[in-house]
């Protein structure tokens, strides 16, 4: 990776956060250039970094090995269109951090031959502890999917799943997740206020708790229900509190919820394959 050339298409937070994450990794600012019509987003990249911008997308492109398309959905198909020869030139490996567009439609808007990944990374990937899935259509190589791969690493955790409609399941679970569990962490607010703390006790208890429950399990050499077990003393507190979310229906929300979220996902990406 450290010698690969990488240019990104669009400069907004995801782009700041993958570049960040490669500058820290060791990446030279000299392999990487970005293109954004925007001189502000630009001018907030360059400041991670002596890296190569530009406001005109296709003098970014030539020498290319690795092009990031990380501009908005809504925008996908205008962009690609836009840029489709200046790819067809050089036919980097594209990875496509956009949500709902498929790979077939990235390479009916760029032009066919294409080695295409697509990722579903998450919004903690602005600190570089980000949870993303990636899909690789069937032209790209085994050493185009390592070079995917390390470049979504340098946010955090990457993991292949097997089919590009599993990426529906991974936007319902980590690419809307962080949602739930900053709801979760209201909810614990909330009830702590109830019960009588001032608002920044709670707030504290229940953010440092979030961190060291999560911190505790992602250490641990057994899983998440092990973990609750050992947690929860017979005819104690915590199986008490536990009962009560058990009967009130707790599990089946989150699946529907998340059943909702990956429908609405693949909801999302007919919608805008039909524009």
């Amino acid at each position: 990776m450290s010698t690969a050339t990488i240019g990104f298409i669009g400069g907004g937070n995801m782009a700041a956060s993958i570049i960040g994450g490669l500058l820290a990794s060791g990446v030279s600012a000299a392999n990487l250039r970005a293109g954004d019509p925007n001189s502000d987003s630009l001018q907030r990249l360059r400041e991670l970094g002596d890296i190569t911008t530009s406001e005109n997308n296709g003098d970014i492109i030539p020498g290319c090995d690795v092009l990031v398309l990380a501009v908005k959905p809504q925008l996908m198909k205008v962009v690609c269109e836009q840029i489709a020869a200046d790819v067809q030139t050089g036919k980097p490996l594209i990875i496509s951090i956009a949500a709902g567009i498929t790979a077939a439609s990235i390479e009916r808007w760029l032009g066919s031959g294409l080695a295409i990944v697509r990722c579903m990374p998450n919004t903690p990937a602005l600190i570089r502890c980000g949870a993303t899935g990636l899909f690789a259509n069937s032209a790209v190589s085994e050493a185009e999917k390592a070079l995917a791969e390390n470049i979504l690493s340098a946010t955090g955790l990457a993991l292949w799943v097997d089919t590009e409609s599993d990426l529906d399941a991974v936007t319902a679970v980590s690419g809307s997740g962080p949602a739930y569990f900053f709801l979760m962490i209201e909810a614990i607010q909330q009830a702590g206020t109830e019960l009588g703390l001032n608002a920044d006790t709670a707030n504290r208890l229940a953010l440092q708790t979030a961190f060291g429950a999560s911190r505790m399990a992602l250490d641990s050499d057994v899983d998440a229900a092990e973990l609750r077990r050992r947690v929860t003393s017979p005819n104690g507190t915590t199986q008490r509190a536990i009962e009560i979310m058990e009967e009130g229906g707790f599990r089946t929300l989150m699946s529907t919820a998340l059943r909702g979220a990956a429908d609405r996902s693949e909801e999302l990406g007919r919608e805008l394959e039909g524009e």
